[in-house]
């Protein structure tokens, strides 16, 4: 299940690091502001300040799979419950640099953790009866920002001092982006795909477009 069911918009923003889809947030921002909507601009993980908190920890310090996992969903259930519901609540379009697809293809694909204790948690946090799983607070659209790993670092290399994510080898980002590849075929409907190896124009034009395509940009 999506989020349709309330006034606002959710949409969500993913990719490898590197991809470049933080760059394009700000645009689209600005691009709904003009059509007179109230926005939200947020992150994953992050987006509260208990959140942030939690997203230094995992950013920086070593830790095993499973916490690191349970400290994503930790910081997701205060996002969701301080920020985007209430911001959905209130019909506000909720942009967000990254939501539950990022920790299947992070922590699922790129550290190899069992993806289906990774559902239990998305059911516990995102579950809107119990434990039906087929009720889940979900973006209405997700934005994935699809980038060969190899060009990724390349983009990276030198910018800033790096996470402990983006200092990882190309290999684990080649299993993250499997990760993406593999939650793009199990809900296509949901995704818009986009080639982000093109110029920065011409990704800004495919997103612009799949806006306009659907309606909430005309």
């Amino acid at each position: 299940m999506t989020t349709a069911q309330w006034p606002g918009l959710f949409i969500s923003f993913e990719g490898i690091d590197g991809a470049g889809k933080s760059t394009h947030i700000g645009a689209l921002a600005a691009a709904f502001k003009a059509k007179g909507r109230a926005v939200t601009l947020t992150r994953e993980p992050g987006g509260t300040p208990l959140a942030e908190t939690l997203r230094t920890l995992v950013l920086n310090d070593a830790m095993d799979p499973l916490t690191e996992a349970l400290l994503m969903f930790a910081a997701r259930r205060d996002h969701l419950s301080c920020v985007i519901l209430p911001a959905l609540a209130r019909g506000d379009v909720v942009l967000c640099d990254r939501f539950t697809d990022a920790t299947f293809a992070y922590q699922g694909g790129g550290r190899g953790f069992d993806e289906a204790v990774l559902k239990q948690l998305e059911i516990m946090v995102q579950g809107t009866a119990g434990l039906d799983a087929t009720l889940l607070v979900q973006p209405e659209l997700t934005v994935w920002f699809d980038l060969a790993p190899e060009e990724a670092a390349k983009r990276l290399a030198g910018a800033r001092v790096p996470d402990k994510f983006e200092s990882q080898p190309v290999e684990f980002f080649r299993r993250v982006a499997d990760g993406y590849a593999r939650r793009f075929i199990a809900e296509p409907r949901r995704f818009a795909r986009i080639d982000a190896g093109q110029t920065q124009s011409a990704v800004w034009q495919d997103v612009h477009a799949v806006f306009v395509a659907k309606g909430w940009l005309v």
